[in-house]
């Protein structure tokens, strides 16, 4: 008996969305839904990259990878919450809580990096079309999506590891559906100022370096386009770049929210729905995005249909 009482008192209560009960069901059918078209749109975003060879170029290549990081941030996030949602229980293992907080911090900072990385791809496509297989070898783009990862699994390291070490004093009601930087730290019983800096500084360099470099690769994109002073290169700018700058709207928009100021005047609840977007809705809109107004996915699409077909007859 002492045994059970010892392990529970080791687990984390997420609070979640428990004060608006009528809520939690609403949710529950919106996650779960959102959670089925992730897994799909994803899925079918690396399958036809993957097998279709007029997608075998560099836009797709770190489209792929994102899918991935899609697929695997939003299952570090979604299961437990669905659990959670869907029940009475809302506890979380120690054990369970430290691998979602790395699993999860490390993919959201990947992303960061790689939607910066698929940025330099649409620039040099746009500005350098004619040098544009030479620039983005398969050289290059292997090594700009394994920085990524890196990078991501770098930050966890050492931002997990000073979030978990922070003395707690048995502090386990946990204001979140996850288990995430921000409001972990708030569980601590000591000054958590030193943390909040260290925060902030490491989501300067993860978040605002990135999204710098993005908002120059685009400076540089429009430069260019103007230049030419043609509808059809508009167009076809737009096409090229207006999926990517729509998913890095959604994303950053609401991550920096979460992450530049972590002791924000956001209210709790409205922290927990900035967060469900980037954790849940983002990844299911990622791959709507990419496909509705892209001829060479639905193109690709077409053909794996007819194939089917073919193989089916």
């Amino acid at each position: 008996m002492g045994m059970s009482n010892s392990s529970v008192q080791e687990d984390f209560i997420l609070v979640g969305f428990s004060d608006q009960p009528k809520l939690e069901s609403i949710l529950f059918i919106i996650v779960l839904v959102s959670y089925l078209l992730t897994l799909l749109g994803n899925t079918i975003i690396i399958l036809i990259s993957s097998i279709d060879l007029k997608l075998k170029t560099p836009m797709y290549f770190f489209l792929t990878h994102l899918s991935l990081v899609d697929i695997c941030f939003t299952t570090s996030v979604v299961p437990q919450l669905l659990w959670n949602l869907g029940g009475p229980a809302k506890t979380i293992t120690s054990l369970g809580c430290a691998v979602q907080l790395y699993v999860s911090l490390a993919l959201g900072s990947t992303e960061c990096v790689l939607l910066a990385v698929m940025a330099f791809d649409r620039h040099a496509a746009v500005c350098r079309p004619l040098r544009y297989v030479a620039v983005m070898n398969p050289q290059l783009c292997r090594t700009l999506a394994g920085l990524s990862w890196l990078s991501g699994a770098g930050n966890a390291l050492i931002q997990g590891t000073v979030t978990l070490c922070l003395p707690r004093c048995g502090h386990q009601w946990l204001q979140h559906f996850f288990c995430e930087v921000p409001s972990m730290i708030k569980l601590a019983c000591v000054d958590i100022r030193a943390n909040e800096v260290q925060l902030f500084v490491a989501s300067l360099i993860l978040l605002l370096l990135p999204l710098a470099l993005i908002l120059t690769s685009y400076g540089q994109i429009a430069n260019a386009v103007m230049r030419i002073k043609s509808s059809q290169a508009w167009h076809r700018a737009l096409g090229t770049c207006g999926p990517h700058l729509m998913v890095v709207s959604l994303f950053y928009g609401s991550i920096t929210a979460i992450y530049i100021q972590p002791n924000s005047s956001y209210t709790r609840t409205h922290g927990k729905f900035i967060s469900l977007f980037y954790t849940v809705m983002t990844p299911a809109l990622n791959p709507l995005i990419y496909t509705l107004r892209n001829k060479e996915v639905k193109g690709a699409l077409g053909r794996l249909f007819h194939r089917d077909l073919g193989v089916n007859k």
